[in-house]
């Protein structure tokens, strides 16, 4: 950046998401025409003409640039099948905190199976996993702690 060349993701993506941001915030309709009709969208008269520009900005990124669609395809494509995971996986996802699996009631540990063949059958049993994440700075991880 330095000798005046910007990174190729700055060129190709975030130069075009702020030229956008700025016309539509200082409401300049030809520059705004001339995106909507390159990228060849159908914003409706009534996100154009609203009072708040966020509301004609979020009509045409999520034409653009459909979060949703990202997340989802994202998801498939990095998270690992249900029916790839290990039985030791499973059996730590049933336990909570210092429980063995084998201290489990057997109509738990009997669970494990249907757990791992994720069946969509009328019998199969139905399991939810409820899961509560938090975000924790690297260096408060244990093994990242000082000695």
């Amino acid at each position: 950046q330095s000798k005046g060349k910007k990174p190729l993701f700055v060129q190709l993506v975030l130069d075009n998401i702020w030229s956008l941001y700025e016309a539509v915030m200082k409401r300049d309709k030809e520059k705004i025409e001339k995106i909507v009709t390159s990228l060849g969208l159908r914003i409706g008269a009534r996100e154009s003409r609203h009072a708040d520009p966020k509301v004609h900005l979020n009509a045409i990124c999520s034409q653009w640039l459909p979060i949703s669609d990202a997340v989802l395809s994202m998801v498939c494509n990095k998270i690992p099948s249900p029916l790839d995971i290990t039985a030791e996986r499973v059996e730590k996802l049933m336990c909570v905190g210092a429980r063995t699996f084998d201290s489990l009631p057997p109509e738990t540990q009997d669970l494990k199976n249907a757990f791992m063949k994720c069946s969509s059958e009328g019998t199969a049993p139905v399991i939810v996993f409820v899961s509560k994440m938090f975000p924790v700075d690297a260096k408060a991880l244990p093994q990242n702690k000082p000695r």
